[in-house]
């Protein structure tokens, strides 16, 4: 065999993953972009430091336009020495979103061919996980990092199996590095929640080696890839330290305000009402192989012959406006607020996996049923409380997550391959017929049942009524029944089309069980059948519409009139936005902001805007520096109010108001003159000893310099003073200079940071210089030596055992 004719099949394999995914995301080969509304929302949030960049030719680290100011961290920082940034732009090197379907489908390819499927079985496989439903639809609404991480779980899992195949070098290899992949596509949910499955795995891996008195080999591979693991994490250790470090000022950290009283999820992470809001319905579950049988997604476009629009009409509403609502109605009747669309896995792919599951023994078999079945269970959060309860107040860092439907990636993973060897078995003459035929019978009955019964019966089965609409139900019986009648139909019209799917599926498999079909013909329309099955689905939510030019792109940045006004004013300041609400980012994209968005969110700020802000308290409003709002007037447009009695960027106080902690702190801020009073806890009273502000009318402090991570300030002061700015307080990386000499930095009034100040003439200078970058990115630059040279010593002892950079055997050179 020669060296081409090996490796041929993988590279036009390659090259078909290409084409399929520019082809589907064609628009992108005439230059447009797909609109991603969060990734529109992440771009006013980075504008700032995109432009320090640009202008400047370094790096901020802190971001002042958001949430009154935040460190990059997490918001597209670019750090010394990330290698992996590189790898990992040069593997995806499709214009973007084809780039993520590329790496779906690469990956799922490579873990396939590890787990020694044909690559011709890897390919319907590959195409099962990369156009499952849910992971179309994240890349649709701009969950780009999301998807991103998704793509590195096969190239992980691979790694892994490749240690416990006893291919203990290249196992190592591709473990440190598809984990280094995975922690730089930053999303950590993502990764913890693969996390999870390798415990599983590890369960199953280490109760077969038990059995089989390979105990030995079980630590080894576990010792080898824990060395893996940290090795890939350390090439990003700028990444995970700074991020380590802002976590616990986040919403995901400690809860400040919190009553001693409230449990330990409330205290430390997210609440639980907050981690449980996006909760999977236990019969919502049936949407994985009936794609609308709960509904649709937010909207639906019921059209003019639906129950509802005809209604709307015989109560007497104008074509006009019944169309409207035609356009607009949900038909989600699920437990979650919202869902874009349903996370169809595909009945094609449903069907093969629980073959699979049946064809399958050994510890692959319990891996992965307890990964599927841990994942669906806890993607039901709250309507599976206990279960949800233990793990987010006994398992490590489970409350730093929300949205726990989105645990379901791993059954996204899962079934695919549970499919995959349903069909390699199914193939397989080495399985007795009888016992094919039997477990056949029974994946095809079960599916195919449901669907029948869901298809003749369910009308009367389910209730089509999601919580919130009980209301409706008894205001507007008419209406609702009308709505009702529309989600029968669509959930009718799916069953009966996933059972086609399955009987067209199983007719395939039956004659080639039959030895009427070719494997190899068979195998092509059981692949395109899965192909339909799911593209069909996936263009329901992302498709050529979606996508826009690059000059419409420009357009979602453009000032409105209001921005234009406030544009005007050169001084230094901050914009509150309450007519877009507390999470956008529109004004970020021009100003210094207290709104912002993403999913970090400062805590501080956050306790600020809903307890202080949004309830009128001109102080705290006053502190932060807003000199413009924002908000809609009586014609609900939008306009801007000056608040003239802002701050400023930095005031003298006349007294410091000592208290217990942070609630005494915050709630502090009800009753005090934020231009006369600061308040700080008492934990700082020692550094502060015998001191006592001297405020008088000829002191005198401005701003100098405005850039993110470089604030100046020139000050005249009569009398030593104390001083407070209008900026957050963030312990790590923010050092005062007065006159070139370091001084010490005060949170006061719960968010912001305060300095002594002595008597005369001085210069004052705030610089952002966080130690965590130079550390991190010595680390990052260190483990990625050790790991290139790890590399190059796997490549060379490879060559020195078998003459070959690829394992060719004497015949294959």
């Amino acid at each position: 065999m020669s060296l081409i004719k090996r490796f041929l099949p993988h590279i036009l394999v390659i090259f078909g993953f290409i084409i399929v995914s520019l082809i589907y995301f064609n628009p992108v080969l005439n230059g447009k972009m797909l609109y991603q509304n969060d990734i529109k929302l992440y771009e006013g949030m980075t504008k700032q430091q995109k432009d320090h960049r640009a202008q400047k030719g370094q790096e901020t680290y802190w971001n002042n336009s958001a949430y009154g100011g935040m460190p990059t961290y997490q918001l597209g920082a670019k750090f010394p020495h990330d290698y992996m940034d590189k790898l990992d732009r040069l593997i995806r090197f499709l214009p973007r979103p084809a780039d993520y379907l590329f790496l779906y489908l690469i990956s799922f390819y490579i873990l396939m061919l590890v787990m020694r499927i044909p690559w011709r079985i890897a390919i319907v496989g590959a195409l099962a996980f990369g156009f499952s439903t849910y992971l179309i639809i994240i890349i649709g609404v701009g969950h780009n990092s999301k998807a991103h991480a998704i793509a590195y779980f096969p190239l992980v899992i691979s790694g892994i199996l490749l240690v416990f195949q006893r291919k203990y070098i290249w196992g190592f290899l591709l473990t440190a590095v598809a984990m280094g992949l995975e922690i730089q596509a930053n999303h950590y949910q993502m990764t913890y929640y693969l996390g999870l499955l390798t415990l599983v795995m590890g369960v199953a891996y280490g109760i077969d080696a038990i059995k089989k008195k390979q105990t030995l080999h079980f630590f080894k591979s576990v010792g080898i890839l824990v060395v893996a693991v940290v090795l890939g994490l350390a090439t990003n250790a700028t990444t995970l330290l700074s991020t380590s470090e802002y976590v616990d000022t986040s919403i995901r950290g400690k809860n400040l305000l919190a009553e001693t009283t409230a449990s330990s999820s409330e205290k430390n992470g997210l609440d639980y009402e907050y981690i449980t809001e996006y909760s999977y319905g236990k019969l919502e579950s049936l949407n994985l192989f009936v794609p609308k049988l709960m509904g649709l997604g937010r909207a639906s476009d019921l059209g003019k012959d639906s129950a509802f629009y005809q209604k709307l009409l015989e109560l007497g509403q104008p074509r006009e406006q019944a169309n409207y609502y035609a356009n607009v109605t949900g038909l989600y009747w699920g437990d979650q607020p919202f869902v874009e669309a349903p996370p169809y896995l595909g009945i094609t792919v449903v069907f093969l996996a629980l073959l699979g599951l049946l064809l399958i023994n050994g510890r692959l078999r319990w891996w992965l049923l307890g990964g599927i079945i841990l994942s669906l269970l806890l993607s039901w959060g709250k309507n599976l409380e206990f279960l949800t309860q233990f793990f987010i107040d006994y398992v490590p860092f489970y409350n730093k997550f929300r949205a726990v439907s989105s645990i379901q990636v791993i059954l996204e993973l899962l079934m695919p391959i549970a499919a995959v060897f349903g069909l390699h078995r199914f193939f397989n003459d080495k399985i007795p017929f009888i016992e094919k035929q039997k477990k056949f019978f029974i994946a095809l009955g079960v599916f195919g049942g449901l669907c029948l019964i869901f298809w003749l019966f369910g009308s009367s089965l389910f209730s089509f009524k999601s919580p919130s609409e009980v209301q409706l139900a008894i205001e507007q019986p008419a209406i609702f029944d009308a709505i009702k009648e529309d989600r029968i139909t669509i959930m009718k019209s799916d069953s009966l089309r996933s059972l086609i799917y399955i009987i067209l599926v199983g007719g395939v498999l039956w004659f080639t069980l039959k030895k009427k079909l070719s494997e190899n013909i068979a195998l092509i329309v059981v692949g395109l059948l899965i192909l339909v099955d799911l593209v069909s689905i996936d263009r329901r939510s992302v498709n050529e519409e979606g996508f826009i030019s690059k000059r419409e792109y420009k357009n979602y940045f453009q000032p409105t009139a209001v921005d234009k006004e406030i544009l005007k004013d050169k001084s230094y300041f901050r914009v509150l936005d309450q007519a877009r609400g507390f999470n956008n980012s529109h004004t970020n994209y021009f100003f210094n902001s207290i709104n912002g968005y993403t999913a970090v969110r400062p805590r501080k700020m956050e306790d600020l805007y809903y307890n202080h802000i949004a309830k009128g308290n001109l102080q705290v409003i006053n502190m932060l520096n807003v000199k413009y709002v924002i908000q809609q007037n009586e014609k609900r447009e939008l306009d801007v109010q000056q608040n003239p009695s802002a701050n400023g960027p930095a005031w003298f106080v006349e007294e410091l108001k000592f208290v217990d902690g942070y609630k005494d702190e915050f709630e502090s801020l009800n009753t005090i003159d934020t231009k006369k009073t600061a308040v700080i806890r008492k934990e700082y009273q020692d550094q502060l000893k015998g001191f006592k502000p001297v405020k008088d009318s000829i002191s005198t402090i401005s701003i100098s310099k405005t850039s993110p991570d470089h604030l100046a300030y020139n000050v005249y002061a009569a009398n030593p003073g104390f001083v407070v700015f209008s900026e957050v307080y963030y312990k790590e990386g923010w050092k005062v200079f007065i006159d070139g000499k370091s001084d010490n930095i005060y949170p006061v009034d719960y968010t912001l940071r305060g300095i002594k100040i002595p008597a005369g003439r001085h210069e004052v200078e705030f610089k952002f210089e966080p130690q965590v970058v130079k550390t991190g990115g010595a680390i990052t630059l260190t483990s990625s030596i050790i790991l290139i040279v790890l590399l190059l010593g796997g490549l060379m002892y490879q060559y020195k055992k078998t003459g070959s950079l690829l394992s060719l055997t004497k015949e294959d050179k």
